[in-house]
């Protein structure tokens, strides 16, 4: 599906961005992984390239202005076109804890965290978009209304300024051929760090609120995403896709 496509993926050597890399290599892209710690990174690209896939690393702080404009040029300068941007790098965001406990500093950094970084990478990728007249962004997370039990802290109000910066992208990109979609999950257990206090809880919330008895997985993730960045998708821009198993559920 992504035979010919250049795809940058921020945070890419997490569990979701290694997801949606390995995904869009198996469909052909030439993947781009971009991250601050090579470690993860170069696992990430290890595996692709054992399944014959082609991948490309490079240290980049996303929330440096600087480094993501000259590393997307260099994408650009390298294969010829930047044709997917995914960010889905951490916001430093605390869990766990309810809103009425929280100092107001840990509550916004994932929010400021989320809408620089968003703001950042999908600016840099728009500026390529553009002349070429074609690209996809995709944003991961989406919103929903809160699981009770389940304390996101300021990770739900960063969800939703990213909704709200993607219906502005989609309006303001449309016209030159760029698509601006999200996904959404509902959570993902297997994303839960195995040593997190009351993991196996939060695993089985996420299940019971879904309709199909079984929360999103990673490969779900990947395949979603790859059809997303595709034709197969060419006339879907501005709308979020729901891959949640019913835990969302849209309005």
């Amino acid at each position: 599906m992504l035979n010919g496509r250049n795809a940058v993926i921020y945070g890419g050597g997490g569990s979701i961005g290694g997801a949606v890399a390995s995904a869009f290599a198996r469909e052909g892209a030439r993947v781009f992984l971009a991250g601050r710690t090579p470690g993860p990174l170069e696992a990430v690209a290890e595996r692709i390239r054992h399944h014959g896939g082609t991948v490309e690393t490079a240290l980049v702080d996303a929330t440096n202005e600087r480094a993501v404009n000259e590393h997307a040029d260099d994408v650009v300068a390298a294969a010829g076109s930047l044709d997917i941007s995914m960010n889905v790098i951490q916001h430093g965001d605390v869990q766990g804890m309810p809103m009425a406990e929280m100092s107001v500093a840990d509550y916004l950094r994932p929010v400021a965290t989320a809408v620089e970084t968003f703001f950042l990478t999908s600016q840099a990728a728009a500026r390529h978009m553009m002349r070429q007249r074609s690209g996809v962004i995709l944003v991961f997370g989406g919103s929903g209304n809160p699981v009770p039990g389940l304390f996101l802290g300021g990770l739900q109000t960063a969800f939703e300024a990213m909704e709200s910066m993607r219906r502005q992208l989609s309006s303001e990109l449309g016209s030159y051929g760029i698509r601006v979609l999200t996904l959404r999950s509902g959570g993902i257990p297997e994303t839960l760090p195995q040593n997190m206090e009351g993991a196996g809880e939060i695993a089985d919330a996420m299940t019971r609120s879904t309709m199909l008895g079984r929360a999103a997985t990673l490969d779900d993730v990947g395949n979603v995403a790859a059809f997303a960045a595709s034709d197969r998708a060419a006339s879907m821009t501005a709308a979020t896709l729901n891959l949640s198993a019913g835990a969302l559920v849209d309005r």
